[in-house]
């Protein structure tokens, strides 16, 4: 159970590091920031899930620097395609298209991002993951169980209310092969729909943001 919660955690970390690194890639060729997952949280589950995967690969293997950077590109190689092929099927969306980019395979998974990955997975094996895996070890279990399950279940709810919106659009046509924008735009102004609809059901709520300013 414990190993369960720790790999958990470090999925979550993962995930949220993908998640900034996907806004930081984001606004560095259009200089804005956006929201580059398929949930409304701050994570990128395909991240954590490559990280896992490299973390039970690597626990039973002593390969070399070129070793890991070669099983880390393979492994992120079939897994950004599968997970673009799985996605595409189930939403009849794209929330990737690597089309523009040199030695791409359908659009959904090229060379430059695979080098970076293999880079990356180096770096995981050789420093991230003892870092983390120390930190998460030196949690009280207490503190570290409140932690999993609160997250948990954020998590959850989050995969639910994203699926269940995403599943309504895919029959909209974008303009883009990239839907990842229009699609936050639209998850995002239904929230703020929903916002709306709550304060007008329940002014009190919006009396008590405003004492708050105050």
């Amino acid at each position: 159970m414990i190993e369960f919660r720790n790999i958990f955690l470090l999925f979550l970390t993962y995930s949220i590091i993908g998640w900034l690194i996907e806004i930081i890639n984001i606004y560095f060729y259009t200089k804005k920031i956006a929201n580059r997952g398929f949930l409304i949280g701050p994570y990128c589950p395909i991240y954590g899930v490559g990280a896992i995967i490299l973390t039970f690969i690597f626990n039973y293997a002593n390969d070399d620097l070129f070793g890991i950077f070669a099983k880390t590109m393979i492994v992120c190689a079939l897994l950004e395609y599968t997970t673009s092929y799985i996605m595409e099927k189930m939403f009849n969306k794209r929330w990737w298209d690597y089309t523009n980019r040199k030695y791409n395979l359908n659009g959904r998974v090229c060379l430059e991002n695979l080098v970076l990955f293999g880079i990356a997975g180096c770096f995981l094996v050789k420093f991230t993951n003892p870092f983390f895996k120390n930190l998460i070890t030196l949690l009280p279990d207490s503190i570290a169980n409140i932690i999993s399950i609160a997250s948990a279940i954020i998590f959850i709810c989050d995969i639910i209310v994203s699926f269940k919106f995403v599943n309504k659009l895919k029959d909209i046509k974008f303009n883009s092969k990239d839907s990842t924008n229009e699609i936050k735009d639209k998850m995002y102004d239904n929230l703020n729909y929903i916002t709306k609809r709550m304060i007008t059901a329940f002014p009190q709520l919006k009396e008590s943001k405003l004492r708050k300013k105050s």
